[in-house]
């Protein structure tokens, strides 16, 4: 049989909603040479990526740790040990990953009650208060960076209600880590989940999650067994924790890539990270306008980091997908569900989030379109 050649991967400019591109010492941190997963040196590794995703995170939960599995696999982490079957919970859906959050509940046995907005849209903290009068729920999950449409949610108000209903407070950061604010402890937080693919700059494969005192006694004080071992905090935490007790066989380079992704997040700055994000956005933007393009989010809403464009009246969306990836090797998006065909997700996501980039992107958007 004819051996295969060597794959050869195309370089891309990553501008779509993930993965984003990631930095030459994160490229080259996986390519060090593996390590037991109970190496001394590699627990060492270990604790040190927990003590930076805390500064991240803006949190002191002793909790917090990458799961092994992308962001979904963190939102499943979060329910299947915060959920039981019986359990109401309100989810807030305003895109995709809002109704992926209702359907991970479902299969939890969670009764789930539904908080929707229009999508592009956010979240009405006055909608989650007049769903909290009728019960006592569980939990209430919200998307805050909602990257099927670009909207970012605020958090604090939704928290403060979730809170006074006696409810633990789950929120998605998937697109907003280390891309705008995320203040665990200081809006309340008791579980989140990300993942390492967005404005973290790292490949897919692993997902930061963090788990408050009050949520970790819950998934501890559980009438029956969490559904899935491999995510069961219980058991991960005999190995993320003090006892070092073998679990699962980690992936060794990807903790090596996050260990080096989340060291040039701090390094950055987060509020210069964040400011960084918001200039380039908001350089996307002006251009936009020049061309009479514009972001269909909701004004004083939008994800500096995911980028809504409305598609022209006339201009087929995947044409222009297609060139820019062929033509000059730039990675967007396409709209989803309801704005499927309406719009183009363009990430401005960690080393992706460059302002060369931008003029390149809008130099050959013009470009395509003038045709």
């Amino acid at each position: 049989m004819q051996g295969h050649q060597v794959f050869h991967a195309p370089h891309r400019l990553l501008m779509g909603p993930g993965p984003s591109d990631a930095a030459p010492s994160v490229l080259k941190a996986m390519s060090m040479p593996l390590l037991g997963h109970l190496d001394p040196a590699f627990i060492q590794m270990m604790e040190e990526i927990k003590e930076m995703l805390r500064a991240v995170f803006r949190t002191r939960n002793p909790m917090t740790f990458p799961v092994s599995g992308t962001g979904s696999a963190g939102m499943e982490f979060c329910m299947v040990n915060l959920v039981e079957p019986g359990d109401e919970v309100v989810i807030c859906i305003n895109g995709v990953f809002g109704m992926r959050m209702a359907e991970v509940a479902e299969r939890c046995g969670a009764r789930v009650i539904k908080v929707e907005a229009p999508w592009g849209e956010i979240i009405p903290a006055e909608k989650v208060a007049l769903a909290l009068k009728d019960t006592k729920p569980k939990l209430v999950g919200l998307v805050h960076a909602e990257t099927s449409t670009g909207a970012l949610t605020p958090v604090e108000e939704i928290s403060r209600l979730a809170h006074e209903a006696g409810a633990l407070m789950l929120l998605d950061t998937v697109t907003s880590l280390a891309g705008c604010e995320v203040s665990l402890d200081n809006w309340k937080i008791d579980a989140v989940y990300s993942g390492t693919q967005k404005c973290l700059s790292c490949p897919p494969g692993l997902a930061p999650v963090s788990l408050s005192q009050r949520a970790l006694e819950a998934a501890q004080s559980r009438k029956q067994k969490v559904q899935s071992w491999y995510l069961d905090v219980n058991l991960l935490n005999g190995y993320w924790g003090s006892e070092r007790v073998y679990h699962h066989t980690a992936p060794i380079s990807m903790n090596y890539a996050l260990h080096e992704a989340l060291r040039l997040v701090l390094e950055e700055g987060l509020e210069a990270r964040w400011r960084r994000h918001q200039a380039n956005h908001q350089r996307l933007v002006d251009g936009l306008k020049d061309l009479g393009l514009s972001i269909a989010s909701q004004a004083g809403h939008q994800l500096w980091q995911l980028n809504a464009v409305s598609v022209p009246d006339g201009v087929e969306e995947a044409t222009v997908r297609q060139t820019l990836l062929n033509e000059y090797d730039i990675e967007v998006g396409a709209g989803l569900g309801p704005l499927k065909g309406k719009i183009w997700r363009v990430g401005l996501m960690g080393e992706s989030s460059r302002p060369e980039y931008v003029d390149k992107l809008l130099l050959a958007l013009k470009n395509i379109l003038g045709r």
